[in-house]
């Protein structure tokens, strides 16, 4: 049997285990659509608009729109640069709720990187809890650019690989914001309505989204996103599905697995792994407990086979 078929078979292996497992874990919890919504708060936010300022903008839009939201659906309303959690992630109680929008006030740098994977840790954690089952988006509202762009380039791609989709709103900006390209989608707000509308669309999508999508809905949350992005995915594709997002000093001293070249004597070798492998196999069997990592892991495998075409 060749190295290819062996593989073959344990990736099959994975999914018959995957699919008798996953029904099981999902009866025992509770299902639930899951939103972090990261606010910018920085300084920037007070600059006049509309006849008010951004920041009043933004918490009216917020807690109009969130108070239309399922009751099934979690939230969770974390602000940078010195609001911290206003709101953790849990069921919406609205008094409660809007208070703590209110609460925002503007003022400060623009920590985006870092507050990303404080709002993407949030909801792993109750991915975990969740055994992989429900939906998990991580909505950012800003109206600049990052302080700290060099930990936005290194977490999105791996807050990307551990299926969650990250929603970008670019209010009043001359311009896209850098990451327009690198998410999931990117809506640009000009005025209040704008940035209601916007709000209002991403979590329109979370209700008409269900916890048991299918296939072909999960591969389409990925599918669009550029090469570049995609390619920093398979990277981040070994670290563990519901764990943190690794700290970026340590992404950083990482160093990338060497190759293991084949044996050139006749007799047979024992199935090396290489680090792509490695990231793939990794995923799936976290597929056991997490269906939507498991489909990113087979797309991995496809978009590998392809490239060595």
């Amino acid at each position: 049997m060749n190295h290819k078929n062996k593989i073959s078979k344990f990736v099959l292996g994975l999914l018959v285990v995957s699919f008798w497992v996953a029904p099981f874990s999902r009866a025992e919890v509770q299902v639930t659509d899951n939103v972090v919504v990261v606010v910018d708060a920085s300084g920037s936010m007070g600059t006049p608009m509309a006849g008010t300022d951004r920041m009043s903008v933004a918490r009216n839009a917020l807690k109009q729109v969130l108070g239309q939201v399922p009751e099934s659906t979690h939230v969770g309303v974390l602000v940078f640069p010195r609001g911290d959690w206003v709101y953790p992630l849990g069921s919406r109680v609205e008094q409660r709720l809007n208070g703590a929008i209110d609460s925002i006030i503007s003022g400060g740098g623009t920590p985006l990187g870092a507050y990303m994977k404080r709002g993407a840790d949030a909801l792993l954690e109750a991915r975990k809890k969740q055994f992989g089952y429900g939906t998990y988006r991580l909505l950012l509202v800003t109206d600049g650019e990052a302080n700290d762009q060099n930990l936005v380039e290194g977490y999105t791609p791996d807050i990307i690989s551990r299926g969650i989709t990250v929603d970008v709103i670019g209010v009043d900006m001359e311009a896209k914001h850098t990451l327009a390209t690198k998410v999931h989608t990117y809506r640009s707000a000009d005025d209040p309505d704008s940035l209601r509308q916007a709000i209002t669309e991403v979590f329109a999508e979370v209700s008409a989204s269900d916890a048991g999508q299918t296939d072909e809905d999960s591969f389409e949350l990925i599918a669009d996103l550029p090469k570049q992005t995609a390619s920093e995915m398979l990277k981040s594709l070994s670290t563990t599905g519901n764990d943190p997002i690794q700290d970026y000093a340590v992404m950083r001293r990482a160093r990338p697995i060497q190759q293991s070249n084949s044996s050139s004597s006749g007799s047979s070798a024992p199935i090396q792994i290489n680090n792509n492998n490695q990231n793939v196999l990794v995923t799936l069997l976290l597929g056991c407990g997490c269906p939507l990592i498991l489909l990113i892991g087979i797309y991995s495998v496809v978009k590998a086979s392809k490239n060595k075409k």
